[in-house]
């Protein structure tokens, strides 16, 4: 998978389409990444103890790889890769910069 962990993306598709944030997890097996402030979902839990009260719990839900795209210098771009020496490294489709 191209997205890393801690890749400064931006939303293309769905209800949070035009939003960016960081890259916070990666699930290879699915295919997701779960985006900063992106695709936020509710959950209501239970009092555990007595004299505690239930709460509603705010949480990033993944969303599909194919749905997001790096950001370089404020614009979307696809990622590449090139070898400088024996290293292989990312760049940026656009700029042509290493990321």
């Amino acid at each position: 998978m191209k997205i890393k962990k801690g890749d400064k993306v931006v939303v293309l598709a769905g209800k949070d389409r035009g939003k960016t944030g960081k890259v916070l997890k990666v699930l290879l097996d699915k295919q997701r990444v779960t985006v900063e402030g992106v695709n936020i979902h509710h959950k209501n839990t239970r009092p555990r103890r007595q004299n505690e009260k239930g709460q509603k719990v705010e949480f990033p839900a993944s969303v599909h790889v194919s749905n997001v795209a790096l950001l370089d210098g404020g614009k979307a771009t696809r990622i590449g890769y090139r070898m400088e020496g024996t290293k292989k490294v990312r760049i940026a489709k656009k700029s042509k910069q290493v990321i």
